[in-house]
């Protein structure tokens, strides 16, 4: 039967730092690294292996993917990036201190800001040092000023659908390196989680979550590797 393992990179500088991420790319810091060995590690033991492996344009998914295929001596399976992965864009929040922008903003409105199913932060002005227009990896991407998780649903799904579904219906296991949001829209999919109790998951980091599917590609079990 088909298997996908997702896992959400490991802890990034501005994990560290408590600030809105989204799309501006950091690193992980020496904590993620080792969050990502030890994941790669695990899968290794625990007698996984992969045919195909899928991560985002961003440095930190990337690095994490990287660092746990060496650990399992796989460093070449084929992998594809895709800007469909990325994480969740924050809009005018990139950069801010979590902490500084409730006590500006106001509890409530981070909590719609941040948990909000469909109401998206508000955009990033143009020539922000945020801005990623210039950034060649993006060239001829309509890149968005500010996403909702329903926002990011709805880029990621239809690249699961077109690019991942159709290998895993063929028995190809496969492995994807993402962030916590577009990950939230893969789990919500393969687990059929209302539009109102996702925004409450959270994914931690560095933790490869299984699913085992059948042949429709509908989830038969779901677990978090370290609990097997």
């Amino acid at each position: 039967m088909p298997r996908l393992v997702l896992i959400r990179h490991g802890q990034s500088s501005w994990n560290l730092e408590n600030r809105f991420t989204g799309w501006w790319d950091v690193d992980v810091t020496e904590k993620g690294a080792a969050e990502a060995r030890a994941a790669g590690e695990l899968m290794a033991a625990k007698g996984l292996d992969f045919d195909m492996t899928f991560t985002s344009l961003q440095t930190r998914a990337i690095k994490t993917l990287n660092l746990a295929l060496e650990a399992m001596g796989r460093l070449w399976l084929p992998t594809e990036k895709d800007w469909r992965l990325n994480e969740r864009h924050y809009g005018g929040l990139t950069g801010l201190d979590k902490a500084e922008t409730t006590a500006k903003h106001g509890d409530e409105q981070v909590h719609i800001w941040r948990r909000s199913f469909d109401i998206p932060p508000p955009v990033l002005e143009a020539g922000s040092a945020y801005d990623l227009s210039q950034d060649r990896r993006y060239a001829g991407i309509a890149i968005p000023a500010t996403e909702s998780l329903k926002d990011t649903i709805d880029r990621v799904l239809p690249y699961y659908e077109e690019r991942i579904a159709p290998l895993l219906r063929e028995g190809q296991r496969v492995l994807i390196s993402a962030h916590g949001n577009s990950l939230r829209a893969l789990v919500k999919h393969l687990s059929n989680i209302p539009d109102d109790q996702i925004t409450g998951l959270e994914i931690p980091t560095g933790q490869p979550i299984v699913y085992e599917l059948d042949e429709s590609l509908n989830a038969t079990d779901r677990y978090y590797l370290s609990e097997r």
